[in-house]
């Protein structure tokens, strides 16, 4: 589990988010970033109000990370920034508490929150791998459209345009966790791609799910948890996995863990080590269908391959649920096209439309 010096650490200049972001969670990140105008004005909701707010309070309650406090952190925030080809630098803080976590916050401009307790658990390229996680959350912008949807979520008891009846909302909230619980999933991606050695990622999930003593943990027998979870149990289970799992921002950690491994594995890591990359000067060119249908086909390819007893269940009754999969793999996309079709249909009706053509779909 030896980590990889500085060395032999690769930069990615010009890299894209989309290129670590799940399919999932860039399916709807590439639908919202269509919405000209309307995170601009929540950029400027959120400066002047709960950002500075929270700024302040970590400001006068916490450490702020440079060169004089906590500087090898410092040192790993500016090597995450290079090696992900960032333009800026998020402001990071030192909060004490022995919860461990770390968060980023803030639309205008984004800041990194790490706590002590996290510290005190992990290593100094563990560290790396957390700061290299929250800056990928900066960089595609979740914050920004986290909040954009949470603020629709809490108009929806007063405006007609997005259903608020019983299992319609529940359907709207469960889209939503399911795209934040896959946008930890890049999270993690963007973590293995600035500390790049594998052991020490899947290292991370081990201490979050058992903590510092992680001598004690083995990796084989921690990922085999992961299959063990999605084959265990009958229809009971599998009912009871999606109820687990329903109001959860984040998936489980052993979950996480195989998951990165599946991205190791399927050669996705290992492309962007290449220079096989998606570059930034190329977002304009993404389209939303395209993205679609990359989602849909990885929910169904998981599908296909689960061995979960009420998945299971789902494709032996018929190939017509087949298609179930790409429901969901379409669900938040269509969570979000509704929002920019909405969003469109309003301001061509307030008159606004001086932003330019839409992006094609």
């Amino acid at each position: 589990m030896s980590t990889a010096p500085d060395r032999t650490r690769m930069e990615f200049p010009g890299i894209s988010s989309r290129a670590w972001e799940h399919p999932a969670d860039r399916a709807a990140l590439v639908t919202l970033r269509t919405l000209k105008g309307f995170d601009t004005v929540l950029r400027t909701l959120s400066g002047l109000l709960q950002e500075r707010q929270h700024r302040l309070m970590y400001l006068g309650t916490s450490v702020r990370v440079d060169g004089r406090q906590f500087s090898d952190l410092n040192d790993l925030r500016a090597d995450c920034v290079r090696i992900l080809g960032a333009d800026e630098t998020p402001e990071l803080f030192v909060l004490q508490t022995p919860v461990v976590q770390s968060f980023t916050i803030g639309m205008d401009r984004p800041f990194i929150v790490v706590t002590t307790g996290l510290l005190d658990v992990m290593t100094y390229e563990e560290q790396r791998f957390i700061i290299g996680h929250e800056l990928g959350h900066a960089l595609s912008g979740h914050a920004v459209y986290r909040t954009i949807l949470l603020h629709l979520m809490r108009l929806a008891g007063t405006i007609g345009w997005i259903p608020v009846g019983g299992w319609a909302l529940r359907a709207i909230i469960a889209a939503l966790m399911e795209w934040q619980r896959k946008s930890e999933l890049s999270g993690d991606r963007a973590g293995l791609l600035c500390g790049q050695d594998v052991h020490t990622a899947l290292r991370v999930q081990m201490k979050l799910a058992g903590g510092s003593r992680v001598s004690e943990i083995d990796i084989d027998a921690f990922l085999s948890q992961a299959a063990e979870y999605d084959a265990s149990g009958d229809l009971r289970d599998g009912v009871l996995k999606l109820l687990n799992i329903e109001l959860l921002a984040h998936p489980f950690s052993v979950l996480r863990a195989a998951e990165l491994k599946k991205w190791v594995d399927g050669g996705g890591y290992a492309a962007v080590l290449r220079g096989e990359y998606l570059r930034r000067g190329e977002d304009d060119d993404a389209r939303i269908g395209d993205e679609f249908r990359t989602a849909a086909r990885t929910y169904k390819q998981n599908f296909d391959a689960s061995n979960d007893p009420l998945i299971r269940m789902l494709r032996e009754i018929g190939t017509g649920l087949g298609g179930a999969a790409t429901v969901v793999g379409n669900g938040v996309g269509e969570v979000a096209t509704d929002i920019k079709d909405r969003f469109n249909h309003w301001r061509r009706g307030s008159g606004n439309n001086n932003e330019g053509p839409e992006t094609p779909e």
